[in-house]
């Protein structure tokens, strides 16, 4: 069996985790998961870097040892990751024993090499970064990082012979295109090569500056610099060099960094590999930043996003849906929350949410809520399905080389494709004219492509492809998803077994809507919260009576009212203030509707919302377009307010 072993960076534990660590642990997991689903042995490591400079200061900062600071804040990453439905095998900590003993077990085999020798350098030292700077790659005197100005320091040191394999590391690239992926960063890579900027690289600090790090094992008055240290842990975590899962998962490595650390993995790592007899590893994958008003996030100017926010207001699956769908991985990607629920109305509830609700719901009424079998496919079948197979294995051969978001793309292509071969076959017509076997074969084909999306989904939304392949009626078991075998199989969903009578997993969100209610849990608490109970404790005014005129019992039997899913919303041409709507009753066709509710909802607010619909009213014409039905709601001080049921119910639900 195939292995692959993921890893992401060990994250510096001067901060706690943010957006970005988020998104980096998420796609880590995303590739595990999709290359388990494909057949492959798995090993996926994440953990924190706990040596070093900044470390020092910031323990100092907060009073405390560098063991409690670096023990309270990977504690923090180590904690979040259950709340992503992050699947780490390890969590390695550059502090451990375990650690120790291999970088100082490397180090000693690369010094008695002859590849680390003993020297006096003079160099710009950014402590932000923890290296030394040559003149050269300073812009205009300063870190081209963190944009202050580096100090000079000279002192004595051990150096690693990096340029030694300045010549072997360019050709290894030239020779393996995707070493460095995507291909701009290894072009970044190779212009640096090219330019003969390649020094040795300094990895130790005298003990005068610096205690907190791992003793070199030649020479106790240094300790290792972060760089030699941390990127051994890579190594650590498979109990080199003797343990099973280095031989079982080394030869499967991939990396997945930032751009920020681009040079030291793409270029201190694989030499230092190189030297210490190591092979190198397959991939290193590197992604952009994510910015928050097209800046970078930073503490120190407030815009730092906290994930566990984004995902208990919007859901897990929703907030993971949204980082590899948003970004084009290599390039920079802008999160706002605007974005974010635009990505969770267009594609979950709209597209994805809309498919299941309709087909699950129309099954529901033709078929008794039994999966029919197919009979004779026709024309439009096999086009359904051969776009099925193009889209399935453009989505696994995008996922397999990073790009997720146009192999997400690629699944939505046959996700809308489904919605349209719905309007296509129009099972309402078929149902009305008894023409079951078409039917059959229609409904069977959506359902057994919906089980292929939901499986294809696994990866990234691991929650809902659970809940989706329960909502077709069978149990869901992550253990046996093939995804290869998808591609060329048809028919794995059993016929006669009764799915879910519909869906309503991807509600749709109303953002000035959480805005407000957030403000008003504000205004609420402290001050106000006292504010709020004096003014309860007062009398309320007495409201002025309202007539109501009886009607008999009779005349309220004559009223039919009926649960509808709104599918097409568009403006009226001839009103400004109607719109015309398509909402599916459950009939053979959907009920046109025009409402005068244009002033008070957007069409993104509306489609795919479930509204009770006044369903026997006479046909009349409105402005020049025929209007069946009257979409109920309530006028409130707030605004209007639309009427539905509490849960999701199938179209066509008769009110009582």
């Amino acid at each position: 069996m195939q292995s692959f072993y993921i890893t992401t960076p060990i994250y510096y534990v001067n901060a706690k985790p943010h957006l970005g660590h988020a998104y980096t642990t998420i796609i880590a997991d995303t590739m595990r998961r999709f290359h388990a689903a494909t057949g492959k042995e798995t090993y996926f490591l994440t953990g924190t870097d706990e040596h070093g400079d900044k470390i020092v200061q910031a323990a100092e900062k907060n009073g405390c040892s560098p063991q409690e600071y670096v023990d309270s804040i990977s504690a923090l990453f180590r904690d979040l990751w259950p709340h992503l439905n992050i699947s780490n095998d390890d969590f390695i900590r550059t502090t451990e024993p375990r650690h120790k003993k291999v970088v100082q077990d490397v180090l000693q085999k690369v010094y008695d090499s002859g590849d680390i020798y003993f020297g006096e350098y003079g160099g710009h030292y950014c402590y932000g970064c923890e290296r030394f700077y040559p003149e050269k790659e300073l812009e205009n005197g300063l870190c081209p990082q963190h944009q202050t100005k580096p100090e000079y320091i000279a002192e004595k040191n051990y150096f690693f012979r990096m340029s030694k394999y300045q010549d072997w590391l360019k050709q290894h690239i030239l020779d393996n295109p995707d070493f460095i992926r995507p291909e701009r960063y290894r072009n970044e890579v190779l212009a640096l090569l090219d330019s003969g900027a390649l020094e040795d690289l300094c990895i130790s600090r005298p003990k005068s500056r610096l205690e907190w790090g791992i003793e070199l094992p030649f020479d106790n008055n240094f300790v290792t610099y972060v760089w030699f240290d941390a990127l051994l842990n890579y190594v650590t975590a498979l109990d080199w060099p003797d343990g099973e899962k280095f031989g079982k998962f080394w030869p499967g490595v991939q990396h997945l960094v930032a751009k920020d650390i681009l040079k030291p993995h793409a270029i201190f790592w694989p030499t230092m590999l190189k030297a210490a007899g190591f092979e190198p590893y397959n991939h290193l994958n590197v992604h952009g930043y994510w910015l928050v008003r097209d800046t970078k996030m930073s503490k120190s100017i407030g815009n730092v996003i906290e994930p566990l926010e984004m995902v208990q207001k919007y859901g897990l699956d929703v907030f993971r849906y949204f980082l590899l769908r948003e970004m084009h991985f290599g390039s920079d990607a802008s999160f706002s929350e605007e974005a974010l629920v635009s990505r969770l109305n267009a594609d979950l509830a709209n597209d994805l949410g809309n498919l299941f609700s309709r087909v699950l719901s129309m099954n529901t009424k033709y078929f008794g809520g039994v999966i029919p079998a197919p009979a004779e496919y026709l024309q439009d079948d096999m086009d359904i399905r051969e776009l099925a197979v193009n889209a399935m294995r453009n989505y696994q051969q995008l996922f397999e080389n990073v790009r997720f978001s146009n192999g997400l793309e690629s699944l939505w292509e046959l996700v809308r494709a489904l919605n349209k071969y719905v309007d296509t076959c129009q099972p309402w017509t078929l149902f009305k004219e008894g023409n079951l076997e078409r039917l059959g074969t229609v409904m069977y084909t959506l359902l057994e492509c919906m089980r292929k999306v939901a499986v294809h989904l696994w990866p990234v939304m691991p929650d809902s492809s659970d809940k989706l392949v329960t909502q077709l009626g069978i149990p869901f078991d992550s253990t046996k998803i093939n995804l290869p075998a998808e591609v060329e199989s048809w028919g794995a969903l059993p016929s006669g077994i009764k799915p879910a009578p519909g869906s309503n997993l991807f509600p749709r969100a109303d953002l000035d809507a959480l805005r407000k209610q957030a403000e008003e849990g504000k205004a609420t608490s402290g001050n106000d919260q006292k504010a709020k109970e004096k003014k309860a404790e007062q009398k309320p005014a007495a409201a002025a009576p309202v007539e109501i005129a009886p009607i008999d019992f009779e005349d309220f039997q004559k009223v039919d009212l009926r649960v509808g899913t709104v599918l097409v919303v568009e403006n009226h041409p001839k009103a400004d203030r109607l719109y015309r709507v398509e909402i599916d009753l459950g009939e053979e066709k959907p009920r046109q509707v025009c409402a005068g509710i244009k002033e008070f909802f957007t069409p993104d607010q509306l489609v795919g919302k479930q509204v009770v619909v006044v369903a026997n009213l006479k046909p009349r014409m409105l402005r020049g377009i025929e209007s069946h039905g009257m979409i109920l709601a309530l006028k409130t001080e707030e605004g209007m307010q639309l009427l539905t049921a509490t849960g999701m119910v199938p179209n066509g639900t008769k009110a009582s």
